[in-house]
């Protein structure tokens, strides 16, 4: 073991479970601030280098713990949640999986040769912008407002329409 490694398996020692108590506030998960004081203490492992002043360490590892699990909170805010109540689901309505795909595949073949080589290179072969500019000999504004248009017609294209209820009229 090199002097990094048994220096920083004593910091762990000696401040694990100070830091793992900070963790926990920070998640209110016991499993949770596991995970996030291991996650820390790698990114500390890895600067330990570039860390000239030890009694600074805990600081380091704290503000880590906190960038780490905000950056985890901003992540889990895109997942779903359960709820007490299901939502009320259509029975019935729209596409089938298989018929989407078909869908999809029509409009873009409804697009215009641009607009259908832009969005099948930024979004089937995942180009960047700057490549698609390249490959179809464009500047970066005109690729980003092709997909921009493109886009838009797609999602008009794609709009299922809901069936119309017909209002009876009373009888005058």
């Amino acid at each position: 073991m090199s002097g990094k490694d048994e220096e920083f398996r004593e910091y762990v020692v000696a401040r694990g479970p100070a830091l793992l108590r900070m963790a926990y506030q920070l998640t209110g998960q016991p499993a949770d601030a596991e995970d996030l004081l291991q996650a820390a203490l790698a990114k500390t492992y890895l600067a330990w280098e570039r860390i000239n002043d030890r009694a600074a360490l805990d600081g380091y590892v704290r503000r880590a713990m906190v960038n780490i699990n905000i950056s985890w909170w901003r992540r889990r805010k895109l997942e779903e949640y359960p709820s007490e109540e299901l939502p009320e689901t259509p029975v019935g309505d729209g596409p089938t999986p298989g018929q989407v795909h078909e869908l999809l595949e029509d409009a873009i073949n409804r697009l215009p040769a641009r607009q259908r080589a832009a969005i099948m290179l930024r979004y089937y072969e995942d180009m960047t912008e700057p490549e698609i500019a390249q490959a179809l000999g464009v500047s970066i504004g005109t690729v980003k407002s092709t997909v921009s248009r493109a886009m838009a017609k797609l999602r008009g294209d794609l709009v299922i329409a809901e069936p119309v209820r017909a209002e009876v009229q009373p009888q005058v």
